[in-house]
């Protein structure tokens, strides 16, 4: 009864494959589902426990989608209707951003203001345990649906922090997410700064009237901060690039295996702050729809970079119903910049060069950057202001910006990031006289003793 009902399964890809003109294909690919069919058989009779047929179908379909990439992934019907109610509903959860890099659960960022971020996970943490269940071959939404739960109930993550090479656990209470997604200031020298932790419905307005009351107080020059940004919705990062670059300017379209499928964005509004210098910080955290706005200022030279590498999410899913009620939420295209560049994360662990390049690199550990994120987060707060000055940690991306907007030079260093090292070498640190002597003098006496 089990070899029938595969046939038949069997017979029906291949019909499938057929009628999709794939011809030449065919043999190899019949000589394969054979193979899976004899596999399946052999577990069906000798496997020491009993299995049922539509476990090991389903198995074998989270495997096929799993080959894919990262972001794939095959949902039965239960898992469908789950993630229905939940985009539509409020829920506990302890607030990070998750992705699958290089098959490990990789943390992208974690949101301010969240049981995680309080707690002190960073962006590249590998989360290798939630509770007592390993994350080895875990979906994204597999794990997301682990760590969600009730507000007030804890939840045990188990991390690997590859800055360190130290495995930390981390016990954390869950809550309900409540997200503030922009902050606004006018910095010393009458520059803007906004930052902006997820691009949402609301994000275009909210960024654009900022600007108008920034404007109203003189600024002259505007840094937009994405660091930590884990993107968002695509209508919004496009409606935020028509505030700086000219209209029907095209600032993402979508490369697809049917070209007739493939798309192309433009702005769509005249831009209300074309003249003024923009400065872009972004780092390991901004992905998505934070890429996609870095990426086409920066093709555009609308904005200079400065930071580390983006994280290289760009890819388009989409979700297909299938008859039986379960879904396949699949990659459909790519992004690509105006210029031709894609953002895609390549699964090759030796590329350093994912995401967006910035044209000034500083490259920052994730523990500083996971306490500059607090230490932002923590402005204007009773405890923020009571804090001692000394303990305030440097951001040095942001100090960098701020030097550039002051010295007018934003245009210049667009033109030719190069001539940033020129105009501002880094000062080499001096050591100390009397250090120097007691280094030598301890030097000559280790040698004596040996």
């Amino acid at each position: 009864m089990f070899k029938h009902k595969i046939k038949v399964l069997l017979i029906a890809l291949v019909c499938f494959i057929f009628l999709n003109n794939v011809y030449a294909k065919s043999d190899t690919t019949y000589d394969e589902l054979r193979k899976m069919i004899d596999i399946m058989e052999i577990i069906d009779n000798k496997y020491v426990e009993e299995r049922e047929n539509s476990e090991l179908v389903i198995g074998a379909i989270r495997g096929l989608v799993r080959t894919l990439d990262p972001y794939s992934q095959y949902m039965t019907e239960k898992d469908y209707k789950e993630m229905k109610t939940e985009t539509q509903g409020s829920f506990g959860g302890v607030g990070i951003r998750i992705t699958i890099q290089n098959n490990e659960l990789t943390v992208v960022t974690p949101m301010p203001d969240t049981p995680a971020y309080y707690a002190g996970i960073l962006p590249e943490d590998k989360i290798i345990k939630i509770d007592d269940k390993s994350t080895q071959d875990i979906t994204s939404d597999e794990a997301v649906k682990l760590m969600r739960g009730n507000p007030g109930t804890k939840v045990v993550l188990t991390i690997y922090r590859p800055s360190t090479k130290e495995e930390l656990t981390f016990t954390i209470i869950r809550k309900k997410i409540k997200i503030e997604t922009v902050k606004k200031k006018m910095l010393d020298g009458n520059i803007g700064y906004i930052r902006l932790s997820e691009f949402n419905a609301q994000s275009y307005g909210d960024v654009n009237s900022m600007l108008k009351e920034l404007s109203k107080e003189n600024m002259k020059g505007f840094i937009f901060d994405l660091r930590n940004n884990p993107g968002g919705l695509l209508d919004s990062a496009i409606n935020i690039c028509s505030l700086f670059v000219k209209e029907n300017s095209l600032v993402v379209s979508t490369k697809c295996k049917d070209k007739t499928m493939e798309q192309y964005y433009y702005t769509q509004k005249k831009p209300e702050f074309a003249n003024i210098p923009v400065v872009v910080l972004i780092n390991r955290g901004s992905a998505s729809a934070s890429e996609i706005v870095t990426g086409t200022l920066q093709d555009y030279k609308r904005a200079l970079v400065i930071g580390s590498n983006s994280f290289g999410k760009g890819t388009v899913q989409t979700i297909l119903p299938l008859s039986d009620g379960s879904a396949l939420r699949l990659t459909i295209a790519k992004y690509c910049l105006p210029s031709g560049r894609m953002i895609s994360h390549s699964d090759n662990k030796k590329d350093k060069k994912n995401g967006i390049t910035p044209d000034i690199y500083i490259e920052v550990s994730p523990e500083t950057e996971g306490k500059l994120y607090m230490q932002a987060e923590s402005e204007g707060s009773p405890k923020g202001k009571d804090k001692d000055k000394k303990e305030e940690i440097k951001d040095e991306v942001l100090e960098t910006a701020i030097k550039i907007i002051k010295a007018g030079k934003v245009g210049e260093y667009i033109e030719k990031p190069s001539k940033y090292e020129q105009d501002f070498p880094k000062e080499e640190v001096k050591k100390d006289t009397k250090e120097e002597n007691n280094t030598e003098k301890k030097t000559d006496e280790s040698v004596k003793e040996k």
